[in-house]
């Protein structure tokens, strides 16, 4: 007698962090295994502040196969991982972690997943543009060295604490060249400009002049809501193409899925989908 395959219990995947309820990855990764058929369970874990550690560990011991980490715990995550590959490197942050052969390894896919969004799906090539990055977080950290591995003409890096663009340019020294600039200096045009900043959370833009857009400029903004963000919203407003960040999140999804599975999802429907739910 033959049997199936989904006798056996499936692979438990999870995104931990602290909110968690509001997480789409669940919903994401449950698209992605419905249509590479991957039998796999995928849930939220929310972990206490202080207990992050613990509750990575309590899922390991369960047999959990892999974990995205989301805010506040990617610094803890890139602390716990026993091996980090070279993108967890450079961000400083860890948004994925794989659990192979009592292995803890570490790897951040929110560079890529930015990468992927504007080349494939918005279908802007970066290299030998000229990019903004507005910011210099962690959020901006973590898309440094995938952007300049694109190859762009400039690479220009703009926050308000100026010390603080010029420490992140350095720590990439190695990778390219990357300019700084404070937001008040910004006078002129830019292919792409990136908000990395948490400004759309309290629905501001960073203080930059108009001047950065042209008609031929793709503002992307690295959040996402129903409704355009200010920063989209300025923008637009000043004759540039926008994107939000919901393709950056379903392919950064996808990234981890590949890592963990060796599987890559098609991600157009899952984008549509959500989108939808979105609007």
């Amino acid at each position: 007698m033959s049997t199936s395959s989904h006798t056996s219990p499936p692979d438990r995947y999870a995104v931990i962090g602290n909110p968690i309820a509001h997480s789409k990855s669940p919903d994401i990764h449950a698209r992605f295994a419905a249509q590479t058929a991957q039998h796999l369970v995928y849930e939220r874990l929310l972990a206490p502040l202080d207990g992050f550690a613990a509750t990575v560990a309590e899922f390991v011991r369960a047999g959990g196969k892999g974990m995205n980490v989301t805010v506040p715990f990617k610094l803890e995550a890139h602390a716990l991982a026993q091996q980090l590959t070279a993108r967890a490197q450079a961000a400083g942050a860890v948004n994925t972690l794989l659990f192979a052969q009592g292995t803890i390894i570490g790897d951040n896919t929110d560079g890529v997943g930015l990468v992927n969004d504007i080349v494939h799906n918005a279908g802007v090539s970066v290299a030998g543009k000229s990019v903004l990055l507005l910011g210099a977080g962690g959020a901006a950290r973590g898309v440094i060295m995938p952007l300049l591995e694109q190859k762009p003409a400039r690479l220009v890096l703009a926050n308000r604490t100026l010390s603080k663009a010029h420490e992140l340019a350095q720590q990439f020294a190695a990778q390219g060249h990357i300019e700084v600039m404070a937001f008040d200096a910004l006078a002129e045009s830019f292919d792409i400009v990136i908000n990395a900043t948490a400004a759309s959370l309290s629905s501001e833009v960073p203080p930059i002049s108009p001047a950065v857009f042209t008609t031929q400029t793709l503002a992307y903004d690295m959040m996402y809501g129903a409704q355009p963000t200010s920063f989209l919203q300025f923008a637009a407003s000043h004759g540039a193409q926008t994107r939000d960040g919901l393709g950056m999140l379903v392919e950064q999804a996808a990234e981890s899925f590949y890592l963990w599975l060796n599987v890559r999802p098609q991600t157009a429907q899952v984008f549509a989908a959500l989108r939808a739910q979105l609007q």
